[in-house]
């Protein structure tokens, strides 16, 4: 019968690309360049681009300054202020939804792995395993997915956001273009949709009816005469 960890190659390299989606995601989460606006009104915004991530919006000043932050200035976006759009509100859920997600399937994922690699027996869940991973990473893949969507779609429309006044921000972008966040974390989602769907496709492999026949203590076999007869002298 052929071992599990022969039957597991493409599954480990689904793990790998589980995890470097799943830290792309989490880089994605933290950066500040989602949205990159672009204004002519520099008395503020030094050098007329303004970046608006899911936690923070920030420019370079030389007139408003964040301590700490030398010529940047930066504020700060909560889930419940009334000014924080849709798009960016779901994007600070679901991405974190993603992340919890996405380091279930992969830890899934070991497992099975360590199952397959060093035979914890006939009866482990190596199938099962592997399939909870895939529907993990692929629920993560769908959790970062829509909000950014919904973000590309804001910056395509050049939709604004009515920042308070202590943002200093614009009513509105003379443009705006996709920024790295978005697109770190579509790679990201991408890798982590491909590993679910490598992990759900794992077959166990087959066994062979000989090998089960002779496991399974001889049943369907016959005795041997000539043994037994010998136990009687």
């Amino acid at each position: 019968m052929p071992s599990p960890a022969h039957a597991v190659h493409a599954q480990l390299g689904a793990m790998w690309l589980g995890c470097v989606g799943w830290a792309l995601t989490a880089v994605a989460l933290g950066l500040v360049q989602w949205r990159v606006w672009l204004v002519s009104d520099r008395e503020a915004i030094s050098s007329g681009v303004a970046w608006v991530g899911l936690w923070r919006a920030c420019f370079y000043s030389h007139t408003h300054v964040t301590p700490g932050l030398l010529v940047m200035h930066c504020e700060s976006m909560g889930l419940t202020e009334a000014f924080t759009p849709p798009e960016v509100a779901a994007g600070q859920v679901l991405m974190l939804v993603s992340l919890l997600a996405g380091i279930g399937g992969n830890a899934a994922a070991v497992y099975a792995l360590r199952n397959a690699f060093f035979g914890m027996g006939r009866g482990s869940p190596i199938r099962s395993a592997f399939v909870a991973a895939g529907v993990l990473c692929l629920l993560a893949g769908a959790a970062s997915l829509a909000p950014l969507l919904w973000n590309l779609s804001s910056v395509a429309t050049n939709q604004t956001v009515k920042f308070p006044p202590r943002f200093k921000m614009p009513p509105a972008p003379d443009s705006q273009h996709m920024g790295w966040g978005i697109f770190v974390g579509l790679v990201g989602t991408v890798l982590m949709v491909v590993s679910g769907v490598v992990f759900c496709t794992y077959r166990s492999p087959k066994r062979s009816r000989h090998l089960d026949s002779a496991l399974s203590g001889g049943a369907g076999g016959e005795d041997n005469l000539a043994f037994e007869s010998q136990d009687h002298l």
